[in-house]
């Protein structure tokens, strides 16, 4: 009995540390992101198109503010990211992309095709790949 009791325990104790390990996953990019830098088809685009955007994430729900608002869902795991447009211009779309996450930057290639995820963390001429380089606000 003692020893049945002692496996109950134990099992979830490790059910518990599973759960806030993944709580802390579905976290990790959460906070509020400024664009400090952008490209489409190889080519930097100009500070002035997104110097008054932000990205919010918040668990698995996102809002970009930029000419209009966005909002929809995420799903990221792995280095990979797909995005559900909920509402705004973007509302129905799903967007695919890869992701990388250094201190408080936060790097996104975004495959506007919604078709396959990229490659690499660079966009070319005559594809519909776009790069994205947040800050995190403190």
């Amino acid at each position: 009995m003692r020893s049945l009791l002692f496996m109950c325990i134990i099992l979830t104790m490790l059910g518990c540390a599973g759960h806030n390990n993944i709580s802390r996953q579905a976290n990790t990019l959460n906070g509020a992101w400024l664009p400090i830098r952008q490209e489409m088809g190889g080519k930097p685009l100009p500070s002035l198109i997104y110097e008054k955007q932000q990205l919010v994430i918040n668990g698995l729900q996102f809002t970009l503010t930029a000419e209009s608002i966005d909002k929809g869902d995420l799903q990221y795991k792995d280095g990979k990211m797909d995005i559900y447009g909920r509402v705004g211009v973007n509302a129905g779309k799903h967007f695919m992309a890869i992701y990388t996450l250094e201190k408080d930057q936060l790097t996104i290639c975004y495959n506007l095709a919604g078709n396959s995820y990229p490659t690499s963390f660079e966009t070319k001429a005559g594809t519909i790949l776009f790069l994205a380089v947040y800050k995190k606000l403190k």
